[in-house]
């Protein structure tokens, strides 16, 4: 037994154990009911924009409650830019790979913007100067009518790549069963957005722990030796609010596939603070942290309201008329959570596991 452990610590068996674990998180979830690949697709999306948040908020030391606003112009960008026009909306037909990269770029346009103001301000100040777009983003969205739909929102066109359907409903021919499986469209987006998702780990992780990570982090602990020693201060923080925005971007546009509509009942101040709980309760500056928390935050309503169907938690019912909803009481436990791990453990989850594993390897006297 002691030589199969000591396997997985060789280059092969690791290499072994991690395809393993990359097939099964791929895999298993395609035999899972189409609600649950839904969510953990949701999960997904709102992984990547909590990474751009992460590296703000956590290594740079800049407050944004203006996140769910770029996740706002990425999904609506999307949607316009791929959507036919009609006689109520505009839209501009186009692929909708270049779609998704022109709303990914539009959220980054609008950061590049508001660039200016985050390099000139920090802490609370930003997080006030931040607020201000959500309240014009709402504005915008509930009465430019003929982009948005306003409070109908507009319909997204599926995504496809050379007319094969990734998304949404999938043609009869398209249609691809393996046994039991049903390959239809929110199985292949499922795939699509993990390969987002690891593409965007790895940049955010050479970020964070590369040079503009280190230059971020002096930065925020000592702006003046940061200064003396040549980091472009104000530069530098527009840049990573500038490179946040296309993360959230990145989320929006995958929100938009998935939902298959855009209303803008869902982009208030609300999924802002729920991407600041997100990173706090991962880890604030981690990017592992920041999957970990949107990964909490997005299945634990759902878990809570499973349990008040089956009557486990009978002062929960899922439909809000019955006692207490799911969504309702998860926000409550956020909310605790927050305080705790601002308290005991600002580090979030991931800084409770880096101490007990520095625990468990010391060796005890």
């Amino acid at each position: 037994m002691s030589k199969f452990f000591s396997w997985f610590g060789t280059k092969v068996g690791r290499t072994t154990l991690i395809t393993v674990v990359a097939v099964a998180v791929v895999a298993l979830p395609l035999w899972q009911p189409r609600d649950i690949v839904v969510t953990m697709t949701f999960s997904v999306a709102f992984a990547i924009a909590a990474i751009g948040l992460t590296i703000l908020v956590g290594t740079a030391c800049q407050l944004s409650l203006a996140h769910g606003f770029f996740v706002a112009f990425g999904a609506y960008g999307y949607t316009v830019l791929v959507g036919k026009p009609t006689a109520e909306l505009i839209g501009f037909s186009l692929p909708p790979v270049v779609a998704a990269i022109g709303g990914v770029f539009l959220a980054g346009i609008l950061g590049l913007i508001f660039s200016p103001v985050a390099a000139r301000l920090q802490g609370l100040y930003l997080g006030l100067a931040s607020l201000a777009l959500i309240c014009i983003g709402e504005y915008f969205l509930q009465n430019a009518v003929f982009i948005t739909g306003g409070q109908n929102g507009r319909p997204v066109v599926p995504f496809d790549i050379f007319g094969f359907v990734l998304s949404g409903s999938v043609p009869a021919a398209q249609r691809i069963t393996i046994g039991t499986l049903n390959f239809d469209g929110s199985a292949r987006l499922w795939i699509i957005s993990l390969i987002a998702l690891v593409i965007a780990y790895i940049v955010g992780e050479r970020i964070v722990k590369g040079r503009p990570g280190q230059a971020l982090q002096l930065i925020r602990d000592n702006p003046s030796a940061a200064a003396a020693i040549g980091v472009p201060l104000q530069s530098m923080k527009a840049q990573v609010f500038v490179l946040s925005s296309m993360y959230a971007g990145v989320g929006g546009v995958f929100m938009a596939m998935i939902t298959q509509s855009v209303v803008p009942q869902n982009f208030n101040i609300n999924m802002s603070i729920l991407f600041l709980a997100m990173i706090i309760i991962g880890g604030s500056g981690s990017v592992a942290g920041a999957i970990l928390g949107a990964t909490i935050v997005t299945f634990l309503p759902a878990f809570i309201d499973k349990l008040g169907g089956q009557k486990i938690l009978p002062f929960v019912d899922p439909s809000g008329l019955a006692g207490i909803s799911g969504g309702t009481l998860s926000n409550i436990i956020f909310g605790i959570a927050l305080i705790l791990m601002l308290i005991f453990e600002p580090n979030g989850f991931v800084g409770l596991f880096r101490r007990l594993r520095a625990r468990t390897a010391s060796p005890t006297k």
